[in-house]
C-alpha cells in the first residue's frame, strides 16, 4: 500500500514514521508513506496558501488550488482521496478495514479555519475521527494511517488482530501478566486454571460487561 499525506506541517510526522510498528512496516516494504507539503504547490508570492473567508469571520481559510495542484500530480487511477474534516462521517474499525482494500490512499490535512468547501469536489470521502476539534488534520491522518497499516497482511500477527476490541462489536477483555499478585491486586483465578473453555467464557463476559459500562452505544448495536 501507498499512503500520501498532504500537510502544511510535515515535521509533525517525524516520530510517527520512525517508531514502532509503522517504522517496521515501512522497513519491511508493507507500506510506503509520503508526507507532502502542499505549500510548495501554491502559485502565490510568499508561499501563501490561505486567505480571508467570504462573508467575514475569524481566522484564515486554506485555498483549493494548492491542494488540487498536488492532487493532480500524485493522484492515480486507483487512488482513494480522503479529506479529514469534523463535518465528515465518523471513523470506525469497520472503515479502517475497508480502507485496506485500496492500493493508494491520499489523506488531506486541514488547518486554521478549514479548507475552501469546494475541495470536496476533488475527494472521494470526508472522514471525522471523533466529536472534538483539533488544531489540524495531522494527528487525525496519523490515526487513520496507523489503524489501516496495522491491518495489512504481515504487519501484525493474525491472532493478535482477531481478539481486538470492536472486531465482534464489543470492547476487548482485560489482560494480565506476571506477577500474579501485585500490590495486593490478584489476577482472576480463572485465568490460571488451565481450563480454556472457562477462560473463553470469562473473557466474553468481561467484554460484555466493559462494553455495557463504558460504551452503551456499542452495546445497543451489539444487542440488536
Amino acid at each position: 500500500m501507498k499512503i500520501d499525506i498532504l500537510s502544511l506541517f510535515p515535521k509533525m510526522f517525524d516520530g510517527f514514521l520512525n517508531e514502532s510498528i509503522i517504522k517496521r512496516a515501512i522497513g519491511n516494504d508493507k507500506v510506503t508513506i509520503n508526507i507532502i507539503d502542499f505549500r510548495q504547490y501554491t502559485k502565490l508570492n510568499n508561499n501563501q496558501v490561505d486567505d480571508t473567508a467570504y462573508g467575514g469571520g475569524s481566522g484564515m481559510v486554506i485555498m483549493c488550488d494548492p491542494i488540487v495542484s498536488a492532487l493532480k500530480e500524485i493522484k492515480q487511477a486507483d487512488s482513494h482521496t480522503i479529506l479529514l474534516d469534523p463535518k465528515g462521517s465518523l471513523y470506525s474499525q469497520k472503515k479502517a478495514r475497508e480502507l485496506t482494500n485500496y492500493k493508494h490512499l491520499i489523506l488531506i490535512c486541514g488547518h486554521y479555519e478549514g479548507i475552501d468547501e469546494r475541495i470536496k469536489h476533488y475527494v472521494d470521502e470526508v472522514i471525522c475521527i471523533g466529536d472534538y476539534i483539533l488544531t489540524g488534520g495531522e494527528l487525525a491522518s496519523m490515526i487513520i494511517a496507523d489503524s489501516v497499516v496495522r491491518l495489512l497482511p504481515g504487519v501484525i500477527t493474525e491472532s493478535s488482530l482477531d481478539s481486538e476490541s470492536f472486531n465482534e462489536g464489543l470492547l476487548d477483555y482485560p489482560v494480565y501478566t506476571k506477577p500474579r499478585v501485585y500490590d495486593g491486586y490478584e489476577v482472576p483465578d480463572v485465568l490460571t486454571s488451565g481450563d480454556h473453555k472457562k477462560i473463553a467464557e470469562y473473557r466474553k463476559q468481561e467484554s460484555i460487561r466493559l462494553t455495557k459500562e463504558n460504551r452503551p452505544d456499542l452495546w445497543e448495536k451489539y444487542h440488536e
